[in-house]
């Protein structure tokens, strides 16, 4: 089934969906290794104290706990890949809505050239170079919402895996270097045979160490560089906050209903313009995913300031055409370029 969905999976989403497939299975080799290392820490446990030795038991059984606890940092660190997982699928689902905009576009375009070359007379050219136009004005906004939340998505994502990996290392630093202060407590003087090993005094520290070990974990706050956003202005349509003020509308989804609206969109940003060290994505206003799917044709859907030029027929060569859609930019957009 897995391959099944892989198949149809659209072009434009097929390697993110790749990507995400595979990050699924190192998550799953994470939990085995951890589940692996727990299950190596009783068996340590287990052999220490089936050697009869004071000294042996205690450490190895101490060792045990703290093996233990580098399994658990590696079933915390696979629950943190799956967070930054999620957030690629946003990018994914984002991908797979847009795939409809291109693909409606390009047929229109192929069914005019169709006809251009067995029809040239046909009237219905003039309709479909219409259609072209709002078909266009419809990919255009659709293009931006996915370039907007997949530089923004990107960003949370990797803090995220990035975050994760720094806490993972540094907590299982902590743990290993307690570790071997555990073994300095062990005396290993060789003995010539009939000698008796003295009594293991060092209980009192070993369990020390253990406390100081917990304690370390318990103390422990990310000190991460925070990833800076300017994603702070992005709308509830995934535009910058001017464009969606002036009615630029969503087309992502078009052809497919509101896929869009899978997207947990609004749970990650809470403004601040940055990334914190505890990896929470922040900017400006809450994206939410109401709006989204919601297609306009005409103007409606297009950034302030480019407009749609009424399609002008020509008439030359004993054939009815169409020039190519032209957009226009306000005088107040043109010092600017327009839409970027």
């Amino acid at each position: 089934m897995a391959s099944l969905r892989g198949m149809q999976q659209p072009e434009l989403s097929k390697k993110l969906y790749k990507i995400i497939k595979s990050e699924n299975h190192a998550i799953g080799a994470y939990e085995a290794a951890g589940r692996e290392r727990i299950s190596i820490a009783s068996q340590l446990s287990d052999w220490g104290e089936a050697t009869t030795d004071d000294s042996i038991s205690d450490i190895s059984d101490k060792i045990g706990v703290l093996m233990s606890e580098l399994g658990e940092q590696e079933d915390v660190f696979a629950q943190n890949l799956e967070d930054y997982r999620g957030v690629l699928k946003q990018i994914r689902n984002t991908e797979s809505s847009v795939q409809p905009s291109r693909d409606h576009k390009a047929k229109i375009s192929d069914e005019i050239q169709k006809l251009k070359y067995k029809e040239p007379e046909s009237t219905k050219i003039v309709t479909l170079e219409q259609e072209l136009v709002r078909a266009e004005a419809q990919n255009l906004v659709a293009e931006a919402q996915l370039t907007n939340i997949t530089r923004q998505k990107l960003k949370e994502a990797y803090d995220l895996h990035f975050a994760a990996t720094i806490e993972r290392a540094e907590k299982q630093l902590m743990l290993a270097r307690h570790g071997r202060r555990l073994l300095n407590l062990l005396d290993d003087t060789p003995v010539v045979p009939g000698d008796t090993r003295p009594a293991f005094e060092h209980a009192a520290q070993a369990r020390q160490i253990l406390n100081d070990a917990e304690e370390d974990l318990r103390d422990w706050q990310p000190n991460l560089e925070p990833i800076t956003s300017a994603a702070g202005n992005m709308g509830i349509n995934l535009m910058p906050g001017s464009a969606a003020t002036t009615g630029a509308s969503s087309a992502v989804g078009h052809n497919e209903g509101s896929v869009q609206s899978e997207l947990p969109l609004d749970s990650s940003v809470t403004g601040g313009g940055q990334f914190t060290n505890e990896s929470q994505f922040t900017s400006g206003d809450p994206i939410t995913s109401g709006g989204a799917g919601h297609i306009t044709s005409g103007e409606e859907g297009l950034p302030p300031g480019v407009h749609l030029e009424a399609p002008e027929r020509r008439i030359g060569s004993g054939s009815i055409g169409m020039d190519q859609p032209q957009y226009t930019l306000s005088e107040a957009d043109q010092s600017t370029g327009g839409y970027q």
